[in-house]
């Protein structure tokens, strides 16, 4: 596998109906073990993230923003349900979730964080 991602990744839910176009700089992929993302997902998250400017939604009449906390939202498809993306208030980045983006990405694991929440069927 490349350790270099390449200017452009597409991302997209499982049923095509939600599409993104992403351009660098990626941010190396994050694995978030917090409860929000456990309990919305099915299991821990992992995304990278590019500049706001750099995030362009192809399809996207089926996007859905939703709030599950007071400073952050998600971004999944109404159809098949599929979490892509995620945008914190105030903050120029976009999230994008690694399952939705096309392969290779190039992008490798970077940090684990709110492990403190994370469940007790796996290790670390």
């Amino acid at each position: 596998m490349s350790n270099t991602p390449p200017e452009t990744l597409n991302a997209k839910c499982a049923c095509g109906a939600v599409t993104a176009t992403l351009r660098g700089p990626f941010r190396q992929p994050i694995a978030c073990h917090c409860e929000s993302c456990r309990r919305q997902s099915g299991h821990f998250t992992a995304a990278t993230s590019v500049p706001r400017e750099n995030f362009e939604l192809g399809n996207s009449d089926k996007l859905i923003w939703w709030r599950a906390t007071d400073h952050a939202e998600r971004g999944f498809c109404a159809d098949c349900g599929s979490l892509m993306f995620w945008k914190m208030d105030g903050v120029e980045r976009v999230s994008i979730f690694m399952g939705c983006i096309d392969t290779p990405t190039g992008l490798q694991m970077e940090k684990h964080i709110y492990t403190e929440e994370k469940s007790d069927y796996y290790d670390i």
